[in-house]
């Protein structure tokens, strides 16, 4: 894979071409293993970020007066191609540093996204409404918010940005995305060339890779009508805190502290298998991922037994020159923090089971047992293939310490009475929560988001994006005349 064989090398995606930036500036895009060069991105500056937005919402104008079928057909054809398309299981995989198979996930996950926004493009866009006025027609009707700026994060760089286009565009919107500096292409300039290549018209998606200046200046800019953001909690607070002065929607999705509750009728390896999977898939860097194990005292002996002996089997290397089971974190940043968090919970008491090593980026599937709960490795979300585990007595302990935390994005029960597992997972403060299955879940038709640290505003997925990316008005027309006093 060179550099120049690639359309968006060096380039922005503005008004329906690739460009060079205004400044000529240019990202490195490295291959997370291998740390080479194998491509360059064009990095924005804040001007182009003004004169995207005047293209986008000139364009969106137009595109909102589509027919749902129009752009429906746009949804589809992006669909078939991204499944035809040889580029982006490669490309994901470089850029993120994930196996082959995270990559195919995200793959079908997009496409999934695309078709089910398709459906979404013709939903019944308002409701007739009673009204207590002779003559009078009264309905609420659905808009288009206008322009949706976009900033998504590198851990699931293609389907978290199909997730915020494919409903955006389907309800009339333009988007302008700004993607992570790790994974410009996948996130977003290969994602427009896919929509060029569907016949999108120009204008309605504009891709700006670029650094914090470009981010700030997509949510202070007066004429983005909406931000999305998928990240960290801090910086989903700064936005917050910008947008609100300027009264602009926001959504945010942001980190977890996931708690997969163990009680004391598991099956034991099936939840020991559960619980590698939620902490250790795609080395632990997803907002959804495990990041407490709580175990019932009964069991948590067989349990971190067979929990220590799944994560010591599992392979890490390079994902594209040899088999592995995990690949890198995604960079030297991450990695510090994670041995941080590591180190810092042995000096207070924790013992590593299994783990706990790196040769560079590439982290030992790690098991933790004594964990002070007051320590980062208990209370943070790590973002890293670290398992910490506590053992508790019985159900209502559990509950209360899963549910000591700020955040409230996704919790799992596991038990095999499936009446008292359900009971317990309705009592966890988490907006997902899933029962003798892993806390990684996404479908399209879900709503996906988080409640207090872990998210603000709406829900991701099926008629949520309704939603999430259109606006009420209330519409009446009076067929008699008005009478008023004066």
């Amino acid at each position: 894979m060179q550099k120049q064989d690639h359309p968006w090398s060096g380039a922005l995606y503005m008004d329906g071409r690739f460009r060079p930036p205004t400044g000529g500036g240019t990202l490195d895009i490295r291959d997370k293993s291998s740390d080479e060069v194998f491509a360059v991105a064009g990095s924005a500056e804040v001007s182009d970020v003004d004169s995207a937005v005047r293209s986008a919402v000139a364009a969106q104008r137009s595109w909102a007066a589509t027919t749902y079928a129009e752009r429906a057909a746009i949804l589809r054809r992006a669909a078939r191609a991204l499944e035809r398309s040889t580029e982006f299981r490669e490309l994901i995989m470089r850029e993120t540093g994930c196996i082959g198979g995270k990559a195919e996930y995200e793959i079908s996950a997009a496409a999934s996204e695309l078709r089910e926004a398709a459906a979404l493009a013709s939903r019944p866009a308002g409701e007739v409404l009673q009204t207590t006025h002779a003559g009078r027609f009264s309905i609420s009707e659905r808009l288009p918010i206008g322009l949706v700026g976009a900033i998504t994060p590198w851990n699931f760089p293609l389907v978290l940005g199909m997730r915020v286009i494919a409903p955006a565009l389907a309800l009339g919107n333009a988007v302008l995305l700004k993607p992570s500096p790790e994974t410009p292409a996948s996130g977003g300039l290969a994602i427009a060339l896919l929509f060029e290549e569907a016949g999108a018209p120009p204008g309605i998606l504009q891709v700006l890779p670029g650094g914090q200046d470009v981010g700030r200046r997509l949510v202070e800019h007066p004429e983005v009508a909406m931000i999305h953001f998928t990240g960290s909690t801090k910086v989903g607070r700064e936005i917050a805190r910008t947008a609100g002065s300027l009264l602009k929607k926001i959504s945010l999705e942001l980190g977890g502290n996931n708690a997969l509750v163990v009680l004391d009728d598991a099956d034991v390896e099936q939840a020991a298998m559960i619980g590698a999977w939620s902490s250790f898939h795609y080395q632990g860097q997803t907002c959804i991922s495990a990041g407490r194990h709580i175990v019932d005292r009964r069991i948590a002996e067989t349990y971190i037994r067979n929990l220590t002996e799944r994560a010591a089997a599992i392979t890490v290397g390079d994902p594209l020159r040899q088999e592995a089971g995990l690949g890198p974190l995604i960079n030297d940043t991450q990695l510090s923090r994670a041995r941080r968090m590591l180190d810092a919970a042995v000096a207070k008491g924790a013992r590593v089971l299994t783990g706990g090593t790196n040769e560079g980026k590439f982290f030992r599937p790690t098991v933790v047992v004594d964990v002070d709960q007051d320590s980062a490795l208990w209370t943070e979300e790590i973002f890293a293939p670290i398992a910490p585990i506590a053992i508790v007595d019985g159900a209502e302990e559990a509950i209360a310490l899963a549910n000591d935390t700020g955040y409230g994005l996704v919790g799992a029960v596991v038990g095999s009475d499936v009446h008292r597992a359900t009971e317990v997972a309705r009592r966890l403060n988490s907006a997902m929560v899933h029962v003798n299955d892993a806390t990684p879940q996404d479908e399209a038709l879900a709503p996906f988001g988080g409640i207090g640290h872990s998210g603000l505003g709406g829900r991701a997925g099926g008629e949520s994006n309704i939603e999430e990316f259109t606006e009420r008005r209330w519409l009446t027309v009076s067929s008699v005349p008005a009478q008023y006093p004066y």
